[in-house]
């Protein structure tokens, strides 16, 4: 214990006062560090988020004791630990949070319905349908966000002409949808809705742009053919690329599909009699027979005078007959109702454009060949195939051989190593190297900015003399002081301290030669000066 408080009074308060200053500085600096390194992985737990949903959210992670960043001039951006996010969505979710995200049919399960009026329980079960087809199209992979319109017209009385609903979708995407994805967004809205047709659905996406419309009409009619033609051409290209690819090479072929639609919309009904398949239906009968006699005759008086009946002859008598047969007969009959909806193909052209092969010639360089008729036959027979030529429709395809503008260029494919593979790291290992090399950086600027000199101070001597016991004088350039104090500037301190060990053997060595040569000539004063010595010592 003792030398350890000479050493902390030979250092002295100031070297004590720089020492801890140092030390203090040095734990600050690495418990920085260490947090900063140690710090989790932050992701966004949720984005976009209004003011109410973002304290709530907070709040609730206060209470749980999790670390968290918000962002944004609100903070409608809560960040949380990486690891956490699956779990805490799905806990805060339990909770009803983020409540603005779009509410349900949970709002029913909220408050009294017995003392709502008609008119809250209609806009409550508009809010249910809007959140819940929001939640349905929020499923959708690319989507990132939804946000929609129903617009359901009230029931009347006595109404005859009823307005059709009508909505409309707001999408926040990553990426772009399909047309598939479109269109069943679409029906999605629509079975959802009673009454709602998919062709009154619009939607709309984050940058204004049209994704599908709902207004009825020609020019809506004429966007959806111009897409479907579109995606036959698309479609027909990519068939004929890769077919083509295969026999010249990928890139060695290019591929125009021209198709024209008919936009018509044919509708026709046509009935077939065969009268060899006659059949009996019904047959009818009929006879008449009649008998009539003729009592008329001339008025005259004498015809009115009495007796005058016994004189008259007997009058003729009329006899008919009628046969009548009716026989109904059954032909057979066939009718047909057919339907032809528009976009049908009414003419394809395809203009296919090969490069030729490329072989070493004779002075080592590559030189072009052009391809055989017979091959280029093969491929256009194999086009025509891709696309089911129809010759009676008018279609045409043309395959030619030409040379293009640049040689092929294969690339080699190698492999990547392990080394390339950490050289290719995402944009999160990125940041954190990054994060990292910062650090680093940092801390090694302290210590040689700021640690090393402060090193340097506190273990450094005094700038003064260093006192050294002597006898000698000036040998070898060393101050000797009345008392035998040696001085010895600071500078080159190593080699001054063996200048010092060697004068200093010299000068012990010379003291106990004078010591003997004094004790050899005066020998009872030496034994005089022992004694008194001796008895001084207690």
């Amino acid at each position: 214990m003792k030398p350890v408080l000479d050493l902390v009074t030979k250092l002295g308060p100031a070297r004590l006062a720089a020492m801890a200053a140092v030390t203090l500085t040095l734990i600050g600096f690495f418990a920085f560090v260490i947090l900063r390194v140690s710090r989790p992985d932050m992701g966004v737990l949720f984005a976009d988020l209004s003011a109410q949903d973002a304290a709530a959210v907070v709040r609730d992670l206060d209470a749980r004791g999790i670390r968290y960043e918000t962002r944004g001039d609100t903070g409608q951006t809560v960040m949380a630990p990486r690891a956490d996010l699956p779990r805490l969505r799905m806990d805060l979710a339990g909770k009803g949070l983020p409540s603005q995200a779009g509410v349900g049919y949970e709002i029913f399960d909220k408050g009294d319905a017995f003392s709502s009026t008609n008119f809250v329980q209609n806009v409550n079960h508009l809010r249910a349908l809007e959140g819940e087809l929001s939640r349905s199209i929020r499923a959708i992979g690319r989507v990132q966000a939804a946000r929609v319109h129903l617009v359901l017209p009230e029931r009347r009385l006595f109404e005859r002409d009823r307005e059709l609903p009508s909505a409309a979708i707001v999408l926040k995407l990553m990426g772009d949808l399909d047309a598939g994805q479109v269109r069943a967004i679409r029906h999605l809205a629509a079975s959802a809705v009673e009454g709602l047709k998919p062709e009154r659905v619009s939607i709309v996406d984050e940058r204004g742009r049209l994704l599908a419309d709902g207004a009825r009409g020609e020019q809506g009619e004429a966007g959806a053919f111009e897409e479907k033609q579109t995606g036959l051409e698309r479609r027909l290209r990519s068939q004929i690329e890769e077919i083509v690819a295969g026999i010249v090479g990928p890139g060695r072929a290019r591929v125009q599909v021209s198709a024209e639609l008919d936009m018509n919309r044919v509708e026709s009904r046509s009935e077939t009699f065969d009268p060899e398949s006659r059949v009996v239906r019904s047959s009818q009968t009929r006879t008449e027979a009649s008998q009539t006699a003729n009592n008329e005759g001339s008025v005259s008086v004498g015809n009115e005078l009495p007796g005058a009946a016994q004189d008259k002859a007997p009058a003729p008598k009329d006899s008919s007959n009628k046969n009548e047969e009716t026989t109904n007969y059954e032909i057979s009959k066939v009718t047909r109702t057919e339907v032809v909806e528009g976009g049908r193909v009414k003419r394809l052209s395809v203009a296919v454009l090969v490069d030729g092969a490329y072989a070493p010639g004779p002075d080592g360089k590559v030189a072009y060949q052009p391809r055989p008729a017979a091959e280029i036959e093969r491929i256009a027979a194999l086009v025509r195939s891709t696309v089911g030529f129809d010759k009676a429709r008018g279609d045409q395809i043309e395959v030619v051989n030409l040379r293009f503008a640049e040689a092929p260029t294969p690339a080699d494919f190698v492999e990547p190593t392990l080394i390339q593979s950490l050289l290719s790291p995402t944009k999160e290992d990125v940041m954190r190297f990054v994060e990292l090399g910062v650090l680093a950086l940092l801390t090694l600027i302290v210590l040689l900015v700021v640690v090393r000199p402060l090193l340097r101070r506190v273990l450094a001597s005094d700038p003064a003399a260093t006192p050294l016991l002597g006898a000698a004088g000036a040998a070898g350039g060393v101050d000797i002081e009345a008392g035998g104090t040696i001085l010895v500037p600071r500078e080159n301190q190593t080699a001054r301290l063996m200048e010092f060990a060697k004068i200093n053997g010299q000068i012990q060595a010379d003291t106990v030669q004078r010591v003997v040569d004094m004790v050899r000539a005066s020998p009872s004063e030496t034994v005089e000066v022992l004694r008194n010595w001796i008895q001084e010592t207690p």
